[in-house]
């Protein structure tokens, strides 16, 4: 049987509140490249040859300007809307809610696209060349079997951390053979002389493993994980506007830990040692810039990324 061509969503839907503004659009590159420019770059040569951009109808016409205009010459581009009226019948948004509902749904406004097994990243982070060669490779070959088979790189923890705040890290758990068997969040991560530090209540501080393999939500999945989000989207809905109206999300990987628990899923955890980059705070940018020539200087990118 032949399979079809791995598909890269790239989630571009968010604000950055910390930062202050659409980090999609801030140039980093030595040519004015912006994070999302290396992400395609590493994976269309890793093999991937079509991309769907999740945005906003807001930034639509700065997203394909400044992004799917000259990426469209490259790859097979399709474009999804993440928009917060976007749920099914007979649920309404809450009054005042402005929130998109989450990466979940995130996936889901996306599937008149999929077709094929699909890598899921976020549009802000600087994931490297190596976790995409083997996001792709995996998906060439990855099926559902008697369970539904999904992948994830996970990075050792002291790679992803800032020098300039606290951020937040899905702590994962594997078996002895890379599967994955939990993934727990912790939202508050400091690096510290000490090393990594997080803690639950805002004054007492706990030591984390600085090769803990944490997720950086690049996800490898296949197109049966949409059916599990759209069976699973009602029962949320449901729950969320009654318990939190303005605020509720549908996390993807609190669907994945669903199926989990029920024994209906795998993720094989594929560990990366590269660095992650990404511009959480507005310190983090010269940090990215310079990491980013570094790179080009040693040959690892052409400048500029796109003739």
């Amino acid at each position: 049987m032949q399979h079809k061509e791995p598909i890269l969503l790239i989630m571009a839907a968010g604000m950055g509140s910390r930062y202050g503004g659409l980090k999609q659009m801030d140039p980093v590159g030595p040519s004015g490249e912006v994070i999302l420019d290396y992400s395609i770059f590493d994976a269309r040569r890793a093999g991937f040859k079509r991309v769907i951009f999740l945005i906003k109808h807001e930034i639509e016409e700065d997203f394909k300007r400044l992004v799917g205009s000259h990426i469209e010459k490259y790859m097979e581009v399709h474009y999804a809307f993440q928009q917060v009226d976007k749920i099914p019948a007979p649920f309404t948004v809450p009054e005042g809610r402005v929130k998109p509902w989450g990466t979940g749904h995130a996936v889901l406004c996306c599937k008149e696209f999929i077709d094929a097994p699909f890598a899921v990243i976020n549009a802000d982070d600087y994931y490297g060349v190596s976790a995409f060669q083997t996001a792709y490779d995996t998906l060439v070959s990855l099926q559902d079997d008697d369970k539904q088979r999904f992948v994830m790189v996970g990075y050792q923890l002291h790679n992803t951390l800032t020098d300039n705040g606290h951020v937040a890290r899905g702590v994962c758990e594997v078996d002895e053979n890379g599967y994955l068997l939990s993934v727990t969040e912790r939202t508050h991560i400091v690096k510290s002389s000490d090393g990594a530090l997080y803690t639950e209540d805002g004054v007492n501080y706990r030591l984390l493993p600085e090769n803990a393999l944490v997720s950086m939500n690049m996800w490898g999945f296949t197109p049966s994980f949409v059916q599990s989000l759209e069976d699973g989207f009602p029962a949320f809905l449901e729950k969320g506007i009654a318990e939190n109206p303005l605020k509720a999300e549908y996390f993807l990987p609190s669907v994945v830990s669903g199926l989990l628990d029920k024994d209906a899923a795998t993720v094989q955890v594929l560990p990366s040692r590269d660095r992650w980059y990404g511009v959480t705070y507005q310190e983090d940018k010269p940090v990215v810039m310079a990491a980013l020539r570094k790179m080009g200087e040693d040959g690892l990118y052409p400048a500029p990324l796109w003739p």
